[in-house]
């Protein structure tokens, strides 16, 4: 399948919201683990997201151009090539991306979507972040307003945070403590400011206790319930019926939750899950296997030549490749999107 449409990517958060799945959304810093990610959602008959950081943007350009933009697009151009040769839906997304950034990230991006929309095509990605937790409540939505109109107009997805997900990702770094939490006005004024979908679309990244980073299960202290708090003041904000989800949500920092956290915050209207620090030593665990079980190969030892087919990138990049997407496919069975791709 080609990568998702604007009317493809509205069809598969539709389709989770209604149905209580969530799809994983992978981060990816190169054309092996974005090949991964493509394996492990069509090994598990899912639609999916990938997304890129702004870290893991300015990594893919390459370490001597070091531009986000740059390696943004040059991941979108091969996934747009290379995902059509695979059965499932593909969303590409950018994910954190702060208020120092926006101009150097976010804003060219979407101007290049809107120049491809212009032309009678479809935007390069389908959905952009904007991270303004690290701001006041309302800078944070002053800007997300901004960037949906532009967004709305370039057929794009907005997600915007709202609280704080504690730990680090990406050089920031936050602190664990009461912001981890969005609080009942902070939904309101979310809903006063960007609407419910008549001024676009955006993916809301409420914050219940979550926490970037490895951490063992049972560490994190979720309190999925500020989820359906946060939808139940916005159903009555709106007029809506009591246990509507007018927010489309986003579970951010989900290393170390539990199984029965993850279903409880999907059930609450979380339609997308970050993935990123469980994939990366998925990706790593069998390079760092083939190293030390092949040392004298890969290393010239005492004057030695070493064998090829041990350093070869691709000896090892294969079995990484493999492993990542099993950890993809385990995630898609765990947020229950497993066997439900569009196409099947």
């Amino acid at each position: 399948m080609p990568i998702a449409t604007p009317e493809v990517y509205a069809e598969m958060l539709d389709r989770a919201k209604a149905n209580e799945f969530a799809y994983p959304a992978i981060n990816v810093t190169s054309s092996e683990t974005l090949n991964a990610a493509l394996r492990g959602f069509a090994e598990a008959e899912s639609d999916g997201i990938i997304q890129i950081s702004t870290g893991g943007a300015e990594f893919a350009s390459g370490t001597k151009v070091k531009d986000m933009v740059t390696g943004a697009v040059a991941l979108a151009e091969f996934a747009h090539v290379v995902a059509a040769k695979y059965p499932v839906n593909i969303a590409l997304h950018t994910d954190h991306c702060p208020k120092d950034k926006l101009d150097g990230y976010v804003r060219p991006l979407i101007a290049i979507s809107q120049e491809r929309v212009d032309k009678g095509g479809n935007p390069l990605f389908q959905s952009h972040m904007w991270d303004g937790s690290a701001v006041p409540l309302d800078e944070n939505l002053q800007i997300a307003s901004e960037l949906l109109d532009l967004s709305a107009k370039a057929k794009l997805v907005l997600e915007i945070e709202v609280g704080v997900v504690g730990g680090e990702e990406d050089g920031v770094d936050n602190e664990i403590n009461d912001k981890l939490y969005t609080t009942p006005e902070d939904y309101l004024k979310t809903v006063e400011a960007l609407g419910a979908g008549e001024k676009g679309r955006y993916l809301l990244a409420a914050t219940f206790g979550n926490v970037h980073g490895v951490y063992k299960p049972g560490n994190v202290k979720l309190r999925p319930e500020i989820l359906k708090q946060g939808q139940d003041v916005a159903a009555e904000k709106l007029g809506l019926a009591a246990g509507s989800k007018p927010f489309d949500l986003v579970f951010h920092g989900g290393s170390g939750s539990l199984l029965e956290e993850i279903h409880e915050a999907v059930s609450y209207g979380v339609i997308k899950m970050n993935i990123d620090t469980d994939t990366q030593y998925a990706f790593t665990r069998p390079i760092a296997a083939h190293m030390f079980s092949n040392y004298d190969g890969v290393l010239k030892i005492d004057g030695e030549v070493g064998n090829k087919k041990a350093y070869d990138p691709r000896s090892y990049l294969k079995a990484a490749e493999q492993a990542m997407a099993a950890r993809i496919a385990s995630a898609c069975e765990h947020l229950k999107s497993s066997g439900r791709m569009i196409a099947g």
